[in-house]
């Protein structure tokens, strides 16, 4: 596989040297200072590209092009915004960036609770904690029928350990749900984000999901025609949040959406996380079922809880068989090859790495996306598939 790294761009504490230090080739990034749904100048995603290319390395993947909210909900600036992503995947593909990985996850996207989860090594991992999550949303948000989301059981749990929370703990949960972690699309105070979840009231699944295949019924033939491919992301956690329907978290949404538009530009991002969140993911059997149309991996691991909470884990430990996972990826390009497929090979990037060694206290950090945790996930990797790539051939 292609070995990728997440970059945010010029302000990104990590710079681009030690990105290819690590041993990457390929860069996954995108025009992150426009995150209003309006089209991409062509003269900026040159600007980026020609950026990356001086630093020895390729703009492999955009990660993303936001999708708008007007387009989820299908509001009256609807057609505007499409037509403004149509723009974009154009302009990309005359700069030669033709991967584009997008989420349609409603209002927020990535969600943690604690982004310094303090690990037995001494290093610190990103955590997602079901009853510290339920505790702001039904004491701190007061969210509307918020008790509507969860068992009885649940509610009184939560509001214990909202009883034991100081107000410290409360405002550092809420700065990490809403007001904004790397690369999400909108940041809220506590009214707006209750605002914001006001327009989405009485929409179901099946109307996000009509949503989702209506706007790829427009997208996917403009990705042919300058043949670029899209790739969704899965939604992260995967399973609803605040009431709100989530619809590419299992094996039987990835079916549905591929099967909607069966266009080989209409493909997935394997994220493994994501989908590992959820002890119904069979990943391996997810590789064997969809390989063709993933286009893209994000490699990481999680531990699983059993009330739905979970941390990053290890690249290679957590709940998930990664080297089964990645054996899996690699046996699907084997296919590709001996099916003579130029897009054969999949990139791939180590995501949400431990914040470890000197990267702890840094001023700057983005969180999960420091240097060292993503270098040992990478390395991790690597060795894997060396590994396999050596028994494969007889050694």
């Amino acid at each position: 596989m292609e070995e990728c790294f997440r970059w945010y761009g010029p302000d990104d504490p990590v710079p681009l040297d030690h990105i290819r230090q690590a041993g990457a080739t390929g860069i996954v990034t995108a025009l992150h200072e426009i995150y209003d749904g309006s089209a991409w100048p062509e003269a900026a995603i040159s600007e980026r590209k020609q950026t990356i290319e001086r630093a020895g390395l390729a703009w492999s993947v955009v990660e993303s092009i936001p999708v708008h909210n007007a387009i989820k909900i299908r509001n009256a600036e609807r057609d505007r915004y499409v037509g403004w992503y149509k723009d974009s995947i154009r302009a990309l593909a005359r700069c030669g960036v033709h991967l584009i990985c997008y989420n349609f996850m409603p209002v927020l996207d990535w969600t943690r609770t604690d982004l310094m989860y303090r690990l037995p090594s001494g290093g610190y991992a990103l955590r997602y904690d079901a009853l510290d999550f339920a505790a702001y949303d039904l004491f701190v948000l007061k969210r509307p029928r918020g008790e509507d989301s969860y068992a009885p059981a649940q509610i009184r749990a939560a509001e214990e350990r909202f009883r034991a929370m100081d107000a410290a703990k409360i405002g550092r949960i809420e700065r990490n749900l809403i007001a904004g972690l790397v690369a999400r699309e909108r940041s809220f105070d506590r009214p707006g984000f209750l605002d914001a979840l006001k327009e989405y009231e009485g929409v179901t699944p099946d109307d996000l999901r009509s949503s989702l295949v209506a706007f790829l019924r427009e997208v996917v033939p403009v990705a042919e025609e300058v043949g670029s491919r899209l790739c969704i992301h899965p939604d992260d956690p995967p399973f609803s949040l605040y009431g709100l329907p989530r619809i590419v978290s299992a094996a039987s949404d990835l079916r549905y959406i591929l099967a909607a538009v069966p266009s080989a530009a209409n493909g997935l991002t394997f994220c493994t996380g994501s989908l590992g969140a959820r002890a119904d993911n069979d990943l391996v059997a997810c590789v064997k079922e969809f390989g063709p149309r993933i286009h893209f991996a994000h490699l990481r691991n999680v531990a699983r809880e059993s009330d739905g909470s979970f941390c990053e884990a290890d690249h290679l430990g957590g709940s998930t068989n990664m080297p089964a996972v990645i054996i899996a990826l690699m046996r699907e390009q084997e296919r590709r090859i001996a099916e003579g497929r130029a897009d054969w090979r999949i990139p791939m990037r180590p995501d949400h790495g431990h914040l470890l060694a000197d990267d702890i206290g840094k001023e700057r950090i983005n969180p999960g996306y420091s240097l060292i945790g993503r270098l040992k996930g990478l390395a991790e990797i690597r060795g894997v598939m060396h590994g396999a790539a050596a028994l494969s051939a007889g050694a």
